[in-house]
């Protein structure tokens, strides 16, 4: 008995994918194909960037280099998949790929949301404590919090990931949803979950609202510094700094929280699916395009690079 439980358990699952065979869904897929190589060669990009330049070896470019690293493994986890799935006309992935594909997205989705709130107290001090920063924001102090961020978000999708799949599916295998995300593969759970749901729940309140308060905290500091400046140049330097940030957070949690912490009476498989499309693909396109863009060492350094490599 435990023994066909267990080659039950075992089976493949089918992902349902987000195309059919239609012009227009050809058409949506070469688009997202697209987006997902603008997210990967902008993070790369970043990454190669703050590596490749000194000035940028400080402890908030180091966490951007940690934020750039996620997303694009973030993309790279759900996004080759489904591609391969769509061209070859196969929907199935393993039961190991299945948990696999689970850990990984929702590690580095935990480990994004410490990062970004720690990036928040790094803004803090540049800002309201420009002259101790140095101290406060010490190499040790930026390898710390990026480790913290790695190590919280694996040991919360470790916990999550061994228990889900350890219970038994039974029925229909097919995962309404383009990757083996939790609330999709939890529908095919049979038995009593009430537990694991409320255990999810609280790691989502965890994971999304304590840093969501450590950003509004931190930015309630900033802006109070920022309104006693009395440069106009201090004051739109400030505002520079951390509108990047600010416009990162913004989509990212919304995102999040939109797909995690809406009542389950109101979820339907489409509003699943276009949430986690957002924040799998579009936020790590964008996060790049916006610290790029709108910053100017960033900018500077890839001048830098460009003009290193045309000398050479």
């Amino acid at each position: 008995m435990m023994w066909r439980w267990n080659q039950t358990s075992l089976e493949d699952f089918i992902l349902q994918g987000l195309f059919d065979d239609s012009f227009n869904h050809l058409c949506l897929f070469l688009l997202i194909m697209l987006v997902f190589l603008t997210a990967v060669s902008g993070n790369s990009l970043t990454i190669l960037l703050i590596c490749a330049d000194p000035r940028l070896h400080t402890p908030m470019y180091f966490l951007l280099s940690q934020l750039s690293l996620m997303d694009l493994m973030h993309v790279s986890t759900t996004i080759p998949k489904m591609a391969t799935n769509y061209l070859s006309g196969k929907k199935s992935i393993s039961f190991v790929g299945c948990a696999t594909q689970h850990f990984m997205y929702l590690s580095l989705g935990g480990a994004e949301c410490v990062l970004l709130a720690l990036m928040s107290y790094d803004r803090y001090v540049a800002i309201c404590h420009p002259l101790r920063y140095t101290v406060l924001m010490s190499r040790r102090v930026g390898v710390m919090m990026a480790a913290m961020s790695w190590l919280s978000g694996s040991v919360n999708s470790l916990i999550l990931t061994s228990v889900l799949m350890s219970f038994p599916f039974c029925g229909s295998r097919i995962i309404h949803h383009f990757y083996c995300e939790l609330p999709a593969v939890l529908k095919l759970v049979c038995g009593n979950i009430t537990l694991y749901e409320t255990t999810v729940y609280i790691c989502s309140v965890v994971l999304l609202l304590l840093p969501i308060i450590l950003v509004s905290t931190s930015y309630g500091f900033i802006l109070h510094s920022v309104i006693q400046m009395r440069s106009a140049g201090s004051k739109r330097n400030a505002f520079a700094t951390c509108s990047s940030h600010l416009i990162v957070v913004s989509l990212y949690y919304g995102a999040s929280m939109f797909s995690y912490m809406r009542p389950k009476s109101q979820r339907t498989p489409l509003q699943d699916k276009v949430g986690s499309l957002f924040y799998s693909i579009i936020t790590p396109t964008l996060n790049p395009l916006i610290y790029t863009l709108r910053n100017k060492d960033v900018a500077k350094a890839l001048k830098r690079v460009l003009k290193r490599d045309i000398v050479a």
